[in-house]
């Protein structure tokens, strides 16, 4: 048995380095399947963050196929996906630097086909019969001029980009709009015999997880639309994904009964649920092309589906509505895709790397064809996460991921507690899984704690759950995550003075509004977080310009309470060290929001760190940013702690 190394925690040397980590690791997304041929897009951190479509080629090989310096993704809504479409190996993508629409064919470099616009695309679907492309666009070309009493579209004293749905021909590049009117589009869908298309909109304030609406419409010979006709969703309803089955009956997931559910429209316009699970058979719209469920075949749904944290794949019968379990390792699911009796999808568990993986549904055989990681890092050094369920306020119960220190070549003394990092999601409306994530482990490693929190407003636990955090942003977030901690502490895992939280974007927000009405913690990390509610409402993208409206309350008539939910306005109360990280181009957070904060914090004398990155905007996506704030928060607990490291 080897002898273990006797170090106080956060002290540990651990082999997961951040040069590790960002030299290793790459983002996997947009599985797709064009005929017999597979591809997917990769995120890598190593050229800047740039993502590149990828093909599994005949032979087994794997190939890039966006060349440099193409960059595929969309920003539209800001955070983009549903960035590229393919059609019998002929390639259609969205590249980030001017969002123009490209198309690149086997063996040739990519060609616009769009011209130089204000337009920005996203969410492609194929119209064979017509020979375009319909997908959302969104029009940024009437930003620049001054508002006026009669100008549409304006939030805030602001004109915002016009939101539609397009038809792009794919001979002459022309683009003419479909379908406009409403504040947000998503997910155009085509019937098999293109016949008809389906689609979402939703207006403002909603959020796609508040209320959405999903439409079916008849395509004429023009191309123009008639007999639009309201499927479901409305004020207390959220759609998404509609899909159409081989034999063009329309699919949907919908959580009209709390959960997210698949429903079918019948002939006759009657809607019927297909399988009620407490489950979730859906998403949050963040992005554009997530996928939970696919067709086998005019019966059979191949579906993936959340509870308790956990993703199951499943076998869903539309005639006699049975649903049964496939056994598979993977505990993560994303993007799945079903054709030609095969599955793919983008898979994980807290043990193994997120990967591109396809399963043959007769035989169940399972390829991983690409991993996120290369890296073979001995479990020894691999913390297991456990998801507990903790008592919170208001007698309600929340969750979390638990992950203890880990590190097989070290250990602390019997009396010795660890300090606990506690971790708050963005989104606020999205949520955490258990994932292998070697950010994680690369504190558990050295000798932390961390917990992942999914706070009341988290999905995956059904929308009332979601819309705990309707009116009651920066108290239940906060609240939960201060709750979680105590609960550790009580339980005798984590030492009480040595507590700390950290977050990106709005758990950026309930980091520092955690730090300053609270004073649980005795440090904190904000990521490109919020500390001005008020500038927020009036200073962000289209997308979430009135996500505030049901988080807080309308803009500006519940003023007070923005302003009293701000941690900027209340600097007085914030004692405790804290470290800033900002990209200097974010467009959803603005700089000026961690600027605000550190100059406040400079002037109390309070130990404080602000790390800028002028080429990084929401997020971080290049590798050497990703390394030095990994690594300086980690220094900034070190000194604050007193840890020695090595």
């Amino acid at each position: 048995m080897t002898q273990t190394t006797i170090a106080n925690y956060g002290s540990w040397r651990s082999p997961i380095s951040s040069d590790l980590i960002v030299s290793n690791t790459i983002g996997l997304s947009a599985v797709k399947f064009d005929g017999n041929d597979i591809y997917w897009l990769e995120n890598r951190p190593s050229e800047g963050g740039r993502s590149v479509i990828v093909k599994l080629n005949d032979d087994g090989k794997i190939e890039d196929i966006t060349p440099k310096p193409f960059n595929v993704r969309s920003r539209v809504h800001e955070y983009g996906g549903g960035a590229f479409f393919i059609h019998e190996r002929i390639i259609y993508f969205t590249n980030y630097s001017d969002q123009r629409l490209y198309v690149q064919k086997k063996g040739e470099t990519p060609q616009p086909l769009t011209a130089e616009s204000s337009l920005r695309y996203a969410d492609f679907s194929f119209d064979k019969i017509r020979n375009r492309l319909i997908c959302v666009a969104e029009d940024h070309s009437n930003l620049n001029s001054p508002p006026t009493p009669n100008s549409e579209g304006v939030q805030n004293g602001k004109i915002e980009p016009e939101n539609k749905l397009v038809t792009i021909d794919l001979i002459t590049g022309e683009v003419k709009t479909l379908v406009n009117g409403a504040d947000f589009y998503s997910s155009p869908r085509i019937s098999p015999d293109n016949s008809q298309l389906a689609w979402l909109s939703w207006q403002h304030p909603n959020m796609p997880w508040d209320s959405t609406e999903l439409y079916l419409a008849d395509i004429q010979p023009d191309g123009s639309l008639t007999n639009v006709e309201l499927v479901a969703g409305g004020k207390n309803e959220s759609v998404c994904q509609p899909e159409f089955s081989p034999n063009g009956i329309l699919y949907f997931s919908c959580d009209r009964r709390n959960w997210w559910n698949i429903y079918r429209r019948e002939k006759k316009g009657e809607v019927i649920s297909l399988y009620a699970l407490d489950a979730e058979f859906g998403y949050p719209h963040w992005v554009f092309g997530e996928s939970v469920y696919g067709f086998a075949d005019e019966d059979t749904i191949i579906c993936t589906y959340t509870q308790d944290g956990i993703s199951h794949l499943a076998s869903l019968h539309t005639r006699n509505k049975s649903l049964t379990n496939l056994n598979i390792s993977f505990t993560n699911i994303a993007y799945l895709q079903v054709k030609n009796n095969n599955i793919l999808f983008t898979g994980g568990s807290p043990t193994q790397p997120l990967g591109v993986i396809k399963i043959n549904i007769a035989t169940g055989e399972t390829k991983i064809i690409k991993s996120s990681s290369d890296l073979d890092i001995d479990k020894g050094y691999l913390s297991q996460p456990l998801q507990i369920e903790f008592p919170t306020s208001n007698g309600k119960t929340a969750f979390a991921w638990y992950y203890p220190p880990q590190n097989k070549d070290f250990s602390a003394t019997e009396e010795e507690l660890p300090p606990l990092l506690v971790k708050s999601h963005g989104g606020p409306t999205a949520a955490t899984t258990a994932l292998y994530n070697l950010r994680i482990q690369y504190w558990t490693s050295r000798g932390f704690a961390l917990v992942d929190v999914n706070y009341g407003g988290s999905t995956g636990y059904g929308r009332e759950y979601r819309q705990r955090l309707n009116q009651n942003w920066g108290i239940v977030d906060v609240e939960d995550c201060i709750n979680v901690a105590k609960y550790l502490v009580k339980q005798g895992k984590v030492d009480e003075n040595k507590l700390a939280i950290s977050g990106g974007s709005a758990g950026g927000y309930t980091t520092l509004a955690a730090l300053t009405f609270y004073d649980t913690f005795k440090a904190g990390a904000s990521y490109y977080g919020v500390s001005d509610l008020e500038a927020l409402a009036q200073d962000t993208h289209k997308f979430e310009s009135r996500y505030l409206d049901n988080l807080i309350g309308k803009y500006p008539e519940e003023k007070a309470i923005y302003q009293n939910r701000s941690p900027i306005n209340h600097i007085d109360k914030l004692s405790c060290p804290v470290a800033f990280f900002q990209g200097l181009e974010d467009k959803i957070v603005p700089p000026n929001q961690a600027e605000m904060m550190v100059k406040a914090l400079e002037n109390k004398r309070i130990k404080t760190i602000y790390v800028t990155f002028p080429d990084e905007q929401h997020g971080f996506r290049k590798s050497e940013n990703i390394k030095r704030a990994l690594d300086g928060e980690f220094q900034f607990y070190a000194l604050i702690f007193n840890y020695e490291i090595g």
